[in-house]
């Protein structure tokens, strides 16, 4: 078992998995980061300085000066500032990865566009042959002949 376990991780798509995930955390602190040093901060300025991370509705009923005092008093609070920067952090991600597939895709279609422009199917044995031969390599048939019915 501990055999099957060890081929099982050791697989190249395991490892790319976990390549992704490592990758795909780092690009998630970036985008945090993003978020709330560089994009909330001048939001916050226009919206009359507000700071999102502050936000909180406080449900003790007693006043606190911030988030943290409230916090360091042990009242309840409900913290929206912080999800609201956790959901245009979302937002963003998800952006970034649609954009990213939409380059993969392109790519792709550009690949098998350049694929079946450059290659087709010999009519006598089925094999990819280049799409200028006039004869197949592999069973010698002239090409410029129509295929037996």
């Amino acid at each position: 078992m501990l055999k099957e376990f060890r081929e099982f991780a050791l697989k190249g798509s395991v490892m790319d998995m976990a390549i992704g995930i490592i990758i795909g955390a780092a690009f998630g602190r970036i985008v945090t980061s993003l978020v709330e040093d560089i994009l909330m901060p001048p939001i916050g300025l226009l919206l009359g300085r507000v700071d999102f991370s502050a936000l909180y509705i406080n449900l003790s009923g007693q006043p606190y000066d911030s988030v943290e005092a409230a916090t360091a008093a042990g009242a309840p609070i409900i913290r929206y500032g912080i999800f609201l920067n956790q959901t245009i952090s979302f937002i963003f991600v998800a952006f970034a990865v649609f954009l990213l597939v939409k380059a993969i895709n392109r790519l792709r279609r550009q690949e098998e566009a350049v694929e079946e422009a450059t290659e087709k199917d010999c009519p006598y044995c089925f094999t990819q042959i280049l799409a200028a031969a006039t004869r197949c390599p592999n069973c010698t048939s002239e090409l410029n002949e129509a295929p037996p019915a």
